[in-house]
C-alpha cells in the first residue's frame, strides 16, 4: 500500500478521519458548485427574492429571525457559511420559492465578491462591523470595505438594511445605490426599539418604533444585544409587504440561537448562560450586561480566551476581569489567561477566593461547578471556539464527556454532534 493510500485509509478507520475526509471532500466541490449556484440564481432561481445576511456578528440569529418573520422554515444551524455552503444554499432555492434568507460570512481579501456574484441580492442585511477578522483582514476598514462588497451587489431597486448604531456599518450603507433602511436603539433609525426588559429565562420584551407607529414586543431571545436581529428582521418583513402584527407573532415563537445567550436549565436547579459559540471581544460586556439583570442566587461566570485579541493583551483581559468583578459572585477561568483576568476581576473589587483557575481542561472546570454549584445559581459562560466550553454544559446536564482535550481541530462540528464526545481520545 502506498504511503497516500495508507494515510486515507487510516482516517477512514476513525470518526475524525471520516470527518476530515467528508469536510475535504466538500470543500473540493467549490470550483464546480459556484458554477452550478451562479447560472441556478439567473435561471430557475431568479424569481426568488434572496436576503443576504452579513457582518462580524450575528448573522447566524438576524438569519434565523429573518427567515420566521418571513414565514419561512427554520433551517439546521449549519456551521458553515463560506465557500461551497453559500453555493450550496443558493442550489437549494426552488423556482416556487418567494424567498431565500442566505448568511454569508468571509475570512479573506476578495471573497464576498464572488459570493455576491453568485447570491445575486435582493436586500441586504448588514449586522455589524468587529475585530473578528483581525488575523485575516488587518482592520476594521478594510473589514468593512470587504463585506460591503454585497452591498454594492444589489441593483438599484434592491435595499440594504443597516444597523444605524454601529458607524463601520453606516459606512457600508451609503455604498449601496439601493434603498437604505437603519435599525437600532438610536433615535434616528427607520426602525427601532427601546424599554428593552429582560424576562428571565423567557425572553425580552421592548417597544417597536416603525413609520410612527409603537407596539409592544416580545421574543424569547435574551437582552438588548438580541433585539438587533428582531428589529432587522422586521424591518425586511414590512419591505417585502408582510403585516406588522403577523411578523411580530412569528418572532414571539424563536427559539433562541444554540450558544448565543441561550439559558440552558440543569437539574440541580442551576441554570447555564451558554454564549460559547464566539468569543470576539465586543461580545463580552453585552453578555456580562444580561448576567447582571438575571434575578439570582450567585452570578458566575466561567471565562475562557479572546479570539483575536486586538492590541496588547494584558490591559485587554485585565479590563474584562475587571468587569466580571462588578458583574459576578464567582469567576472560573479556563486557558491560559487566566492571571491576566484574575488580576483585573480582584482589582474591580472580587475576592481571591472567588476567583478559580482549575486549568485548561474543561473536566477541570466541570469538577468545579459540579461541587459548588447551588440552585439558583446562574453560569455565563463564554469562550474560544478552540475552547468548545460547551462540554461543560453537557457534563452539567449529565452526558457523559469523555473528550477532555484542552484544543479541539475538529470543524463542521458542534459537541453535541461529535462522536468523540462520549468516545473520548484515547481510543482514537
Amino acid at each position: 500500500m502506498t504511503p497516500g493510500l495508507g494515510q486515507l485509509w487510516r482516517e477512514l478507520r476513525t470518526p475524525v478521519g471520516r470527518m476530515r475526509i467528508s469536510r475535504a471532500l466538500w470543500f473540493s466541490c467549490w470550483p464546480l458548485l459556484w458554477r452550478l449556484a451562479w447560472l441556478h440564481r439567473r435561471t430557475l432561481a431568479r424569481r426568488a427574492r434572496v436576503v443576504a445576511v452579513v457582518g462580524s456578528y450575528g448573522k447566524t440569529t438576524t438569519t434565523r429571525a429573518t427567515l420566521v418573520a418571513l414565514g419561512l422554515p427554520l433551517q439546521r444551524q449549519n456551521q458553515w457559511n463560506a465557500w461551497s455552503s453559500v453555493a450550496a444554499a443558493i442550489l437549494r432555492i426552488m423556482p416556487w420559492h418567494r424567498h431565500a434568507v442566505i448568511e454569508v460570512g468571509i475570512n479573506g481579501v476578495g471573497q464576498m465578491a464572488r459570493y455576491a456574484s453568485i447570491v445575486k441580492p435582493d436586500v441586504v442585511v448588514v449586522t455589524s462591523i468587529g475585530s473578528e477578522h483581525r488575523t485575516s483582514l488587518g482592520s476594521l476598514e478594510t473589514t468593512r470595505h470587504e463585506k460591503a462588497a454585497m452591498v454594492r451587489a444589489l441593483s438599484s431597486d434592491g435595499m440594504v438594511v443597516v444597523n444605524g448604531d454601529d458607524a463601520n456599518v453606516l459606512w457600508m450603507g451609503a455604498q449601496a445605490t439601493s434603498r437604505t433602511k437603519t435599525f437600532g436603539f438610536a433615535e434616528a433609525n427607520d426602525v427601532r426599539a427601546s424599554d428593552a426588559a429582560l424576562d428571565w429565562p423567557h425572553g425580552t420584551r421592548f417597544t417597536l418604533h416603525i413609520d410612527g407607529r409603537r407596539c409592544s414586543v416580545r421574543v424569547r431571545l435574551l437582552g438588548e444585544t438580541m433585539i438587533y436581529p428582531v428589529v432587522a428582521a422586521i424591518a425586511v418583513a414590512l419591505a417585502e409587504g408582510l403585516e406588522l402584527a403577523e411578523v411580530v407573532a412569528r418572532l414571539g415563537q424563536l427559539p433562541p440561537t444554540p450558544g448565543r445567550l441561550e439559558p440552558v436549565a440543569l437539574p440541580d436547579g442551576a441554570w447555564m448562560l451558554r454564549d460559547d459559540f464566539k468569543s470576539g471581544v465586543e461580545t463580552f460586556d453585552p453578555a456580562l450586561a444580561v448576567l447582571e439583570q438575571i434575578p439570582a442566587q450567585r452570578r458566575w461566570v466561567v471565562f475562557g480566551d479572546v479570539t483575536e485579541p486586538p492590541g496588547s493583551p494584558g490591559p485587554l483581559y485585565r479590563r474584562i476581569g475587571a468587569r466580571v468583578g462588578l458583574a459576578a459572585d464567582r469567576f472560573l477561568i479556563v486557558g491560559a489567561n487566566a492571571q491576566r483576568y484574575a488580576t483585573g476581576a480582584h482589582a474591580s473589587g472580587l475576592d481571591r477566593s472567588a476567583i478559580s483557575v482549575p486549568g485548561r481542561l474543561v473536566s477541570e472546570a466541570v469538577r468545579v461547578l459540579r461541587s459548588e454549584l447551588r440552585s439558583g445559581d446562574v453560569v455565563l459562560i463564554k469562550g474560544h471556539h478552540y475552547q468548545r466550553l460547551e462540554r461543560v454544559t453537557l457534563a452539567l446536564q449529565g452526558v457523559a464527556v469523555r473528550c477532555d482535550i484542552e484544543r479541539c481541530e475538529v470543524k463542521g462540528r458542534t459537541c453535541a454532534e461529535c462522536p468523540m464526545l462520549t468516545r473520548g481520545w484515547s481510543s482514537q
